[in-house]
């Protein structure tokens, strides 16, 4: 498991290269119906329309910001127990919450059972750290920067799909958006039946065995003892033992792992990029109300196909760039950046709807970009066991970036404001901000990585980590 191989019926291992499609297809599958959800570029037309009569108010104030919140309190847990149930089962909870949240949206009604809807909706986003993790653990790492281009890219194809399938029936079909919100249901259902037939792995890699060998070694005792009692005190104390031993190791290898900063600062991206990515796509739909209020979502659908598209395209194409990441991967960060806080600044200075798309769209293009990039950089410099330690770390550091954020510019009212564009512009600032911050790093790595060589040498301790280092 190592090295991602899988047994044969001779009883060999097979090569490496022979075991990366089949989960990878699986994995992809899955991926794309779980985001082929049409309902979703509608779904603040949905909510406020007719369908739920919720106004704009309880939407922006009483039923967004739940989502947020609750993927704050359930990343750790989801962290915890993930690599601890091996994975698989944590991919069928996302495709199981993603069923309940839709379910509820289609027959819920009121405040309460769409805020439940979300609630769920943020377990299934919580999870995200195992359906990121899995792939890189049965797969060999060779394959990483790959497989990562194909997942991604397959998310995205579905969620282009989701939007283009959802402008064309309602523009061209004059369908409802309660039938939007009804395939959308048959989607991730289709998605949580796909996610039973994933391989499972054989161990549990951050705890690499240690529980289940004392499991069993408590399971053995209990046989041989003769007292219920002490066998349920012993199972207690081994319980309590590896729990201690879990939380130190974890403390551990949150050390080992962004002592590099190379890493942390890839890490930084993913977790900054995260929050603002979410903050921005998560009350577009609001401010493309505001600009245009008599047609407000008449291509919200075909303007999120293109720009997922453009952006499942970039990041195939990522996935077969050669280039020398440790030294340049930080000044591209920076400089794309800066692009996205140009495109965030524009939305909110436009009263151009068509502006306010096409940015949108670059927005979401470079962001998918840059995202794959910090991901497969990320997998490249991880031992297996610490994938789901340092991607949900990164999860949990974005979704408590973007809380804060959520606080100021939503439930504030030193900050309310009558127009959306404040709130954009506070996003567009943001990511300025973080597109200075890598921009100094990108050049300083640059010119130093570019010394004559005994310097090169000596600040080469600084690049990104080969995996059996960390």
């Amino acid at each position: 498991m190592d090295c991602g191989n899988r047994p044969c019926r001779a009883g060999h291992y097979m090569p490496c290269h022979a075991g990366w499609v089949g989960p990878t297809v699986l994995l992809c599958i899955y991926g794309f119906c779980s985001m082929m959800r049409p309902i979703e570029p509608f779904l603040t037309e949905f909510l406020t329309g007719t369908c739920k009569n919720l106004t704009t108010e309880q939407v922006t104030r009483q039923v967004y910001p739940v989502w947020t919140y609750s993927s704050l309190l359930l990343l750790i847990p989801v962290l915890l127990v993930t690599d601890f149930l091996r994975y698989k089962p944590v991919i069928i909870l996302q495709g199981l919450t993603y069923v309940i949240a839709f379910l509820l949206v289609l027959v819920g009604s009121g405040v309460p059972s769409t805020q439940l809807a979300l609630f769920s909706y943020s377990i299934a986003t919580a999870a995200d750290v195992a359906y990121f993790s899995y792939i890189y653990i049965v797969v060999h790492a060779s394959y990483y920067q790959r497989v990562t281009s194909y997942v991604r890219a397959s998310i995205l194809l579905g969620y282009s799909v989701g939007g283009l399938l959802a402008q064309l029936l309602v523009s061209l079909g004059g369908v409802s958006l309660y039938c939007l919100a009804f395939v959308t249901l048959i989607s991730v259902s289709i998605a949580l039946i796909t996610s039973f037939f994933l391989p499972m792995p054989k161990t549990s890699l951050f705890l690499n065995g240690t529980y289940s060998a004392q499991q069993r070694n408590s399971d053995e005792d209990a046989h041989k003892s003769e007292s219920a009692d002490s066998d349920n005190r012993m199972k207690s104390r081994m319980a309590a033992k590896h729990i201690g031993r879990m939380f130190r190791r974890l403390i551990l290898d949150c050390k080992t792992c962004y002592s590099s900063a190379a890493l942390l600062f890839f890490c930084i991206w993913a977790a900054t990029g995260r929050c603002g990515f979410y903050q921005v796509s998560g009350y577009v739909q609001l401010l493309w109300v505001y600009i245009q209020p008599q047609n407000a979502t008449a291509y919200n659908g075909g303007v999120d196909a293109i720009s997922t598209l453009t952006g499942a395209a970039a990041t195939v194409a990522v996935g077969h760039m050669s280039l020398e990441w440790s030294v340049w991967g930080e000044l591209i960060l920076g400089g794309f950046t800066l692009l996205i806080a140009g495109s965030v600044f524009l939305m909110d200075l436009t009263d151009n709807i068509w502006i306010s798309y096409t940015c949108y769209i670059l927005f979401k293009t470079v962001y998918m970009q840059l995202s794959t990039i910090c991901t497969f950089q990320i997998a490249k410099a991880l031992n297996r066991k610490r994938y789901a330690l340092v991607f949900g770390i990164n999860s949990f550091v974005g979704t408590v970036l973007q809380s804060v954020l959520t606080a100021i510019v939503i439930n504030t009212k030193s900050l309310n404001h009558p127009h959306f564009s404040l709130q954009f512009f506070i996003y567009a600032s943001y990511f300025a901000v973080i597109a200075m911050l890598f921009t100094v790093r990108g050049v300083y790595t640059v010119l130093h990585m570019k010394r004559p060589a005994a310097g090169n040498q000596a600040e080469r301790a600084t690049n990104l980590p080969e995996v059996s280092h960390l």
